[in-house]
């Protein structure tokens, strides 16, 4: 999967949103989703919940599955914490993807959160067992050397019925993980000038992503020329 605390960024982010008062209905949350991610190249399979709040941290959060079950709740120790402004969860990765699927059923998912000064925020997101097919890299091929670490082009083989693509390249060594949202038009993305270095291994995913939020990656690896 694309690492989680990514260093370079190029993902949107979504809007502040006003929070709600005690005495008002609840706000919407500014990121409220649920969604499946799939390696197809490590064969795993996990789901993946992503939470936003405003611009104070939540001092309580829960999201109810389509059966009634709470399959996620927060409640910070303390409001001296502050409170946790932002989420991702992430479920095990079983290779039996049908126990995956069994726990987290298709249908609506209800987000609830309150903040440390009260403020009410939900959210609603309907979570789809739908994936898409995925990509096929065309370049850099699989393990190529002598990569250029200036005018690269990645490309990959167009893919039916996708909302978008996600083209993500780490770099342990040099602290670079970076992952950009491409239109589902494109086959090709330029990596800036400067984000490469020479004589080193990258590992590159490109993921194809369903309108629902379901994404497939495939992953490689590339070395640049010294």
């Amino acid at each position: 999967m694309l690492a989680k605390a990514a260093a370079i960024s190029l993902l949107a982010c979504g809007d502040w949103g006003i929070a709600a008062g005690p005495g008002s209905a609840p706000a919407s949350f500014p990121v409220a989703s649920v969604f499946f991610e799939q390696n197809v190249t490590d064969g795993d399979m996990e789901v993946v919940f992503q939470v936003k709040a405003g611009t104070d941290g939540l001092a309580e959060l829960s999201v109810v599955a389509p059966d009634g079950r709470t399959v996620i709740a927060f409640r910070a120790p303390d409001a001296s914490t502050l409170g946790i402004r932002q989420f991702r969860f992430e479920s095990p990765e079983p290779t039996d993807f049908g126990l995956l699927k069994a726990a987290y059923p298709e249908g609506v998912y209800t987000f609830s959160g309150t903040t440390v000064s009260g403020a009410r925020f939900a959210g609603k997101s309907t979570l789809s067992h739908r994936l898409p097919a995925s990509a096929a890299v065309v370049g850099p091929a699989a393990k190529t050397t002598n990569v250029p670490a200036r005018n690269l082009k990645v490309s990959w083989k167009a893919v039916k019925g996708v909302a978008s693509y996600l083209v993500g390249i780490k770099q342990p060594e040099s602290n670079l993980n970076f992952t950009v949202v491409v239109p589902a038009s494109a086959t090709s993305f330029a990596v800036p000038d400067g984000f490469l270095s020479p004589g080193k291994e990258y590992k590159l995913s490109i993921g194809t992503v369903t309108g629902e939020g379901n994404t497939s990656f495939v992953e490689t690896t590339f070395t640049t020329a010294k």
